[in-house]
């Protein structure tokens, strides 16, 4: 049997952990929309440019994209669990479907999506507490790094700068972060958690030029300081000339050594 499910919280709190562990766990097709939320008064949203979905297709291998206008006028699978994030600060004023921000659904309308069940991080017992935020302001910052490649040792440290306030109080930060081996994370925080996630994605490229896949950054916060990170930035992101000299080394090491011929 079906079943759309919708999940909404503020940020950080955990909505695409719940959903990555909700599509493993099922035994059937699943699918993904991640819709852009709505801000409240001083209260900005992240546009997360994919990173969500990018995530959780690398973890989950099929996983169908709601968000295709193809995929909504295609016929469902049989037993698909479709789950749908919703940003959302505030707490619903009612439980379930009937606590469904009215704004979505002229978007869920066009995909031909109606669910089944809302929960909302903070209101529901199905649902952990323990990232749940309230926000009084709230700042976003998106930077596209599509193309590029980070210094390894450059990547460790501006991250530990980012999110011990070297550019701003920054409460959540997610990235999608590109190394010159061909490896690629997905870098999560949230002020209420102890350490930083760096999760290691299945996909790998060749190192062999720029990877095609995405890469970005999020940030939200408060006081944030949009200049010196694109200083730190062009600091640690490597040129074509030290990206090829990286990848070259690379590539001789991965290089089948071949016997000398006998004598």
């Amino acid at each position: 049997m079906s079943q759309t499910v919708l999940i909404s919280g503020p940020p950080g709190c955990g909505k695409t952990t719940w959903i990555l562990n909700r599509i493993q766990s099922h035994r059937g097709p699943s699918g993904f929309l991640r819709l852009v939320g709505y801000p409240d008064e001083g209260l900005l949203q992240a546009r997360d440019g994919g990173i969500d979905l990018a995530w959780l297709q690398d973890q989950c291998p099929g996983l169908l994209d709601l968000a295709d206008p193809d995929q909504a006028l295609a016929p469902r699978p049989a037993n698909l669990l479709a789950l749908i994030e919703l940003p959302q600060f505030q707490p619903p004023a009612d439980s379930g479907l009937a606590g469904l921000d009215r704004r979505a659904i002229p978007q869920l309308e066009a995909l031909h999506l109606s669910p089944d069940e809302h929960l909302h991080f903070g209101r529901d017992d199905l649902l952990p507490r323990q990232d749940t935020l309230d926000f009084s302001s709230l700042q976003a910052l998106e930077r596209n790094l599509a193309g590029s490649v980070w210094d390894p040792a450059s990547l460790s440290s501006f991250w530990f700068e980012l999110v011990n306030g070297a550019y701003g109080d920054v409460y959540r930060a997610k990235a999608l972060m590109n190394l010159p081996d061909g490896r690629a994370f997905f870098c999560n925080w949230m002020v209420s958690r102890e350490g930083s996630q760096f999760l290691p994605l299945q996909t790998t490229a060749s190192p062999d030029g720029r990877p095609q896949h995405l890469s970005r950054l999020v940030v939200q916060g408060k006081d944030l300081d949009p200049a010196a990170i694109e200083v730190t930035l062009a600091d640690c992101l490597l040129s074509d000339a030290l990206l090829e000299l990286e990848q070259a080394r690379l590539r001789q090491q991965e290089a089948p050594s071949h016997p000398s011929p006998a004598a």
